[in-house]
């Protein structure tokens, strides 16, 4: 998606080989008509498939998900990190490790919200090393619901979250990939054009 790959060239900091910075855009500060045009794009890669339901991972998961559902018409599920009062019985969890932050936390979804009839799409701003797509997509799996594959804003090819989820049979569309952020700089994946 060429105005992503734009976004991240001209907004995104390279902190390091493994971090990139895009809280300009995406994960702090938001903008809309990106959002806009990303849950636009989500929706014309899985207009086929049967979505009921999307499901997510707060909170920077958040905007790019509802973004797609409100293209979609479909309500947006996100799986919550953080205890909650309101949020206690009848929950779908997994285990999740965020190597960003480096805590292992329990994520939850109400099983009131998603079920064995749902056909969902799992969406993130991020995909390294895989730990939250997994988290949400054995949420889905508790459910009984079918994962029809990840929506990914930011994917991290050089880690090995890609290859977890195909290996698993999983379809994983990226909009941006990005293949190193060696020496400060952004190299996106050449795609091939058949």
């Amino acid at each position: 998606m060429e105005l992503l790959r734009q976004k991240i060239e001209n907004e995104g900091i390279v902190l390091s080989n493994q971090v990139l910075k895009v809280d300009a855009f995406l994960n702090h500060q938001i903008d809309p008509v990106l959002m806009h045009e990303i849950g636009q794009e989500f929706a014309k890669l899985f207009k086929h498939d049967g979505i009921t339901k999307i499901i997510t991972i707060e909170s920077s998961g958040i905007a790019p998900a509802v973004m797609a559902g409100l293209a979609l018409q479909v309500p947006v599920v996100f799986a919550r990190k953080r205890q909650s009062l309101t949020l206690t019985e009848n929950l779908l969890t997994a285990s999740v490790y965020s190597f960003t932050k480096k805590v292992e936390s329990t994520i939850a979804v109400s099983n009131t919200h998603l079920g064995e009839k749902d056909c969902v799409l799992i969406i993130d701003d991020f995909l390294a090393n895989g730990e939250a797509a997994k988290g949400l997509a054995a949420i889905a799996k508790q459910a009984k619901a079918k994962v029809a594959g990840f929506g990914i804003v930011i994917e991290k090819s050089f880690q090995p979250g890609r290859d977890a989820l195909v290996q698993m049979g999983y379809r994983v569309e990226s909009l941006a990939r990005i293949e190193s952020l060696e020496e400060g700089k952004v190299t996106f994946v050449r795609e091939v054009q058949s």
